[in-house]
């Protein structure tokens, strides 16, 4: 498996916003000869093959040029143990990469010079004049490494959700909706006139993450070269780089005693390492050790914070031990840093209808929905919302739609069978028990209920 696996009073004008957005868009397409100015330019996107010491293909990413004699930008966490990488281009050419000219490993960018040639560019952008709900669009690769030539460039789409911290309070990522696919990081977030405004960093359910391109505009003039070789040696004693081999470990092979041993190292040269402790928590949630998962959460909240999947993935784990009013202040702590935080909306709603308050539940829930409406399990806590305010017909159809996404709950399936009930629905509320007989075939509950309302189908 390759690296990149691994490496996913305002409520209402927000809402407005995006129903503006998606409108322009809609008249942008539908419009005769409308449309952005220009297609963006692919040919200065390179599929970037890396390799070790023994030739093997250790990780696949994305890399852009932004100067015509071949300077060429990716994340830094691509080139971790690289020995060699080769730039694969749209045309056909396979480039290799000469030298680094600089990296940052706390902000997760290189830059890289190809050989001596002439290149496509990418023009760069402002990420400082992003606003929430703007237009952006990735550039990308699929996560597979070919041999013998590029892969197709991919474009996905979407719209800003934000400017915010996350591990690091002294700068921030563009959180986006627009996918970044594996193999996209290091690719270029683009805005509506096709700039370069930031650098696919982190990939999740709308928590994609892109570095504004400002961060590292005055590094863009680096002259420096230095040999792979070089960087092998300064990484001996770089904590990030220890960092994401432990990530490799964990994510991509599933190696959690040794994902563990490689963040204990990095916490022992760095005991403020926050996001060591944010994905130790993972291990420890992995093992069951609940009581040391939240601990890890708490410690990297110690250092930043702000930290909104930490404070999010906290108040999940507070929830889930019944700390409901724990929970409910570290959501409102993780809306309050990141409004648009799809799934602290979702857990949020969901902590307010275990609390009986889904009056104030439901609107976070549609909230979360418009955002993001493949959201399966926002689709279950807004049915929830309903059911508690004897919305019969709409909790029925947010079940359904959830259902379709592929969501199977026991509580929802519950939830349906009382809707058919009260609706005299018989056959459906038979179908809903035989749906929990199949998830719990010892639930005595259901065989009961399930025998008063079908007794000749159980001889």
């Amino acid at each position: 498996m390759r690296r990149e696996h691994f490496l996913q009073t305002k409520m209402k004008r927000g809402l407005r916003q995006v129903a503006v957005w998606l409108a322009v868009m809609l008249i942008l397409a539908l419009a005769p000869g409308a449309g952005l100015a220009h297609e963006a330019n692919k040919n200065a996107v390179a599929q970037l093959v890396v390799k070790n010491a023994s030739g093997e293909t250790i990780a696949a990413g994305t890399g852009f040029v932004v100067d015509p004699e071949g300077v060429l930008v990716t994340n830094y966490h691509v080139l971790v143990d690289a020995t060699g990488i080769d730039a694969l281009f749209p045309d056909g050419r396979r480039v290799a990469v000469d030298a680094v000219l600089n990296v940052d490993r706390k902000r997760d960018f290189a830059l890289l010079q190809l050989e001596k040639g002439f290149y496509s560019t990418l023009e760069i952008g402002d990420s400082g004049r992003l606003a929430t709900f703007d237009y952006t669009s990735a550039l990308g690769f699929s996560a597979e490494a070919p041999e013998e030539g590029p892969g197709r460039v991919l474009q996905t789409y979407g719209f800003v959700l934000g400017l915010h911290p996350q591990a690091y309070p002294d700068f921030s990522y563009i959180y986006t909706s627009t996918p970044f696919g594996p193999g996209f990081s290091g690719g270029p977030l683009i805005d509506r006139d096709n700039k370069v405004v930031g650098i696919a960093t982190l990939a999740g359910r709308s928590i994609n993450l892109a570095l504004p391109i400002d961060e590292i505009k005055p590094l863009l003039a680096a002259s420096k070269h230095r040999a792979f070789a070089e960087l092998l040696e300064e990484d001996k004693n770089s904590k990030e780089a220890l960092y994401y081999r432990g990530n490799f470990l964990l994510y991509a092979m599933g190696d959690l005693d040794g994902a563990r041993k490689a963040y204990e190292e990095v916490l022992s040269r760095d005991s403020g390492f926050a996001l060591a402790h944010y994905d130790m928590a993972v291990i420890q949630r992995d093992l069951g050790d609940m009581d040391q998962a939240i601990a890890s959460y708490e410690k990297a909240l110690a250092i930043h914070p702000n930290f909104p999947e930490a404070l999010s993935n906290l108040g999940g784990f507070y929830f889930r031990t019944g700390q409901e009013e724990k929970a409910l202040v570290t959501f409102e702590r993780a809306l309050k840093v990141y409004p648009n935080f799809v799934q602290g909306l979702s857990n949020l709603g969901a902590v307010l209808n275990k609390l009986g308050r889904s009056k104030e539940a439901r609107p976070l829930l549609e909230k979360a929905l418009q955002l993001d409406p493949e959201f399966a399990v926002a689709y279950f806590n807004l049915g929830n919302a309903y059911f508690s305010l004897g919305r019969m017909d709409e909790a029925e159809d947010a079940y359904n739609r959830s259902v379709a996404m592929g969501v199977e709950f026991l509580a929802m399936h519950w939830k349906l069978y009382e809707i058919h009930r009260q609706k005299d629905n018989n056959a459906e509320a038979e179908r809903q028990l035989r749906i929990i007989l199949e998830m719990d075939p010892e639930n005595a509950e259901a065989k009961e209920k399930l025998n008063r309302l079908a007794p000749a189908r159980q001889h």
